[in-house]
């Protein structure tokens, strides 16, 4: 299992393997940052790549949700109390920018879609983490006893 080989690299590498992985982790929260201010639709890429994106508010449907408004065509027409006929159009939620455009929204939506990111990243730390090792004790910044 990837936790605990994620574990037996830490107890090899120490405080490289602890930055590496700092490291990959700040990375991801900064691209997927600067994905969701610039409007990109994070939500739907992850169901493209097959990765289990959290939910606001911890899962279940909220009444009138996305479900609803998904499954309706763009435009409905209803009659008002007057008998005028009104055009509606629904778009499709993009919660992903729901929740970009509240208060640290963007920042918080980040850090839960690095936390769903985990999986993928804990391989990238252990490949990374010996080439960088070596490359530490090239340079001697780091000592041999690894």
């Amino acid at each position: 299992m990837a936790g605990g080989r994620f574990r037996e690299l830490l107890r090899k590498y120490g405080k490289v393997g602890l930055g590496v992985h700092f490291s990959v982790s700040a990375a991801s929260i900064t691209g997927l940052y600067v994905a969701i201010k610039n409007n990109v639709d994070v939500q739907a890429l992850f169901e493209k790549v097959g990765v289990q994106a959290p939910s606001k508010g911890g899962g279940g449907a909220e009444p009138g949700g996305d479900q609803d408004l998904n499954t309706n065509p763009e435009t409905s027409t209803t009659t008002s109390t007057d008998g005028f006929v009104v055009e509606e159009e629904f778009k499709k939620r993009n919660r992903t920018a729901e929740l970009a455009a509240s208060s640290g929204g963007a920042l918080a939506l980040a850090l839960l879609l690095n936390k769903a990111l985990f999986p993928i990243r804990v391989p990238i730390t252990l490949a990374l983490t010996p080439p960088v090792a070596r490359f530490l004790r090239s340079r001697q910044i780091i000592k041999n006893g690894l």
